[in-house]
């Protein structure tokens, strides 16, 4: 999750079988728990694409170091964002330069290797999330004849389906964009001012599964440039991808947000109603806040009374501090804490979560200019940063294990990693960890 700072050829594949022999002795050597995609925006190489960098993080010590030949070429300029699917298996790289989305196949050592290209439907693509047989992509600008970067429009959302292959390793293309009526994209715009110029800064979505009910939505947040506000763009995503906006859409959420991290519980009571609470947390740049959302929908016991309508009202407390241009959020999956990193503090600012509402645990340094944060997915232990400046020289990671029953950080070993110079956004999977070595 991170902040937006304003076609590659095919490699020859190895055998499956000395691949999967190289990448056993080497993962297992090193107690590989997690992968880690850092996207770097410096031209490099003959075509001045942008690099990934592939990190592995140590069970033991959270320890993070490159893996062998990384960094890998993004397949196109300015790599922004970046997202892997569903089944871990492949990376999406977004190049915003070149609107294009760049497909890799995830090597079992974490090496990738470029499969497809598909161009965004809009102009400079700026974020990309996936969930479940969708990847959804924001563009800055809809695809119109008088819109540039000297006379701005409003964004845009694109919905692709991932087609899943029986190749192996598996390819998770990507099909052509969702339609919705003539175009393949959803415009961004606000009812009551359709003519103001809608800004998008990130996505995030949020599955909400009970019994045999289910419901997906999408979080863009924008800002309004013509009226200095501040949104969040709902929508539930229909059969097929179809995107529907939701009842109250859009939401305000601060002057001008950054990015967006989104979660949810749910709860029985004795009578065995249940409660279900989606929330959404919007770092808002301007304010050096946290922006707060709720929705909550009861259900009877069977959980087919109702199902959650994901639109959204304040949090009580809302907003909540956070540091000097906050500018990514995370939430960890199996605790109750959130992290936020504070630009221009070069911090992290920890919280823990009681019913939605953020209470401060404490600040933690990191590296010059913090712009990306994640989790690992693996234990939920070790959490790491993106620093856009680094070291001053190139970019930087700063890693950090995570205390389960505090939330409070402190420093992976070696920490800081040196990475290629200005890093942009972070994406991980899993390696076969079991996390064994870093419980508390």
């Amino acid at each position: 999750m991170r902040m937006k700072l304003n076609k590659s050829g095919q490699l020859l594949l190895v055998s499956a079988a000395s691949l999967l022999g190289a990448t056993l002795i080497a993962a297992c050597g090193t107690l590989t728990v997690d992968f880690v995609f850092v996207t770097s925006s410096k031209a490099a190489g003959t075509d001045s694409y942008g690099e990934v960098d592939v990190f592995e993080i140590n069970s033991e010590s959270g320890a993070m170091r490159q893996i062998p030949t990384s960094p890998f070429p993004s397949g196109g300029r300015n790599p922004v964002a970046e997202a892997v699917s569903s089944d871990l298996t492949n990376l999406y790289v977004v190049n915003q330069d070149d609107n294009s989305i760049v497909q890799f196949i995830i090597g079992n050592d974490g090496k990738l290797y470029p499969q497809n290209t598909t161009n965004t439907p809009g102009i400079y693509p700026l974020a990309v999330t996936v969930s479940g047989k969708n990847l959804f992509v924001v563009d800055t600008y809809q695809p119109l004849p008088a819109c540039s970067t000297a006379a701005p429009c409003s964004g845009s959302i694109a919905v692709y389906p991932i087609t899943p292959s029986s190749s192996n390793p598996p390819s998770d293309a990507l099909g052509s964009p969702v339609s919705n009526g003539s175009l393949n994209y959803w415009p961004l715009s606000q009812p009551s001012s359709p003519n103001d110029v809608i800004q998008p800064t990130g996505i995030s979505t949020v599955t909400w599964t009970l019994n045999s009910e289910t419901a997906t939505y999408v979080y863009v947040t924008a800002k309004d440039t013509t009226a200095n506000t501040g949104y969040v763009f709902g929508f539930t995503v229909g059969s097929g991808g179809v995107l529907t906006p939701l009842s109250g859409s859009p939401f305000a959420a601060g002057t001008n947000p950054s990015a967006v991290a989104t979660t949810t519980t749910t709860t029985i009571n004795s009578s065995g109603v249940i409660t279900v609470n989606v929330y959404a947390y919007i770092t808002d740049s301007t304010k050096g806040d946290v922006v707060g959302l709720l929705s909550k929908s009861t259900l009877d016991s069977s959980g087919k009374n109702t199902i959650p309508t994901g639109s959204l009202t304040p949090l009580p407390g809302s907003p909540f501090p956070a540091g000097d241009q906050p500018s990514a959020i995370v939430v960890d999956p199996s605790y109750s804490y959130a992290y936020v990193t504070n630009l221009q503090d070069s911090t992290i600012t920890a919280y823990s979560m009681n019913n939605g509402a953020l209470t401060s645990l404490g600040t933690y340094a990191t590296g010059s200019q913090p712009v990306a944060i994640g989790i690992d997915p693996s234990t939920n232990h070790f959490l790491y940063t993106a620093n856009y400046f680094g070291n001053g020289v190139s970019g930087s990671l700063s890693g950090f294990e995570l205390s389960p029953t505090a939330g409070t950080l402190v420093d992976s070993q070696s920490s800081p990693y040196t990475a290629n110079a200005l890093p942009t956004a972070v994406a991980a999977i899993p390696h076969n960890g079991t996390g064994a070595g870093i419980q508390k």
